[in-house]
């Protein structure tokens, strides 16, 4: 399951996956989410918070998370993941060569810090 929550004035969008992840899970992200980039055409951010990624269902739904991926990376500017998975943490430096968005780690515990980041209040220097 992909819990959701689009943060409208911030612009910001918060995944937080809870067990593995569903075709269906994209679709009702994406539900929320276009209508929002077709009225705003972007979104500041996404946060992707998880203390260890929970893998996907099945094939399909890898498949829907490519496609959600596909067809919305020009439209986001920065993308936060937030874990302290050893495989997510290096998620970042594969995501920087295929997606338009910004992508940069964050430790569990530096939510906030991630939160500012995507929100372009943060004044500390790169990680």
């Amino acid at each position: 399951m992909l819990n959701h929550q689009l943060l409208d004035d911030e612009a910001i969008l918060v995944l937080e996956p809870d067990g593995p992840l569903k075709a269906q899970d994209f679709e009702a992200v994406a539900a929320e989410v276009d209508p929002f980039i077709e009225k705003h055409d972007h979104l500041r951010g996404v946060m992707v918070e998880s203390e260890s990624f929970p893998g996907w269902a099945d094939l399909a739904s890898m498949a829907a998370h490519l496609k959600f991926v596909r067809n919305h990376h020009k439209k986001i500017e920065r993308i936060a993941i937030v874990t302290d998975d050893n495989v997510m943490s290096h998620f970042p430096d594969i995501a920087n060569h295929f997606v338009a968005a910004e992508v940069r780690h964050f430790p569990y515990v530096n939510k906030m810090d991630a939160y500012h980041w995507l929100s372009g209040k943060d004044v500390a220097s790169k990680e």
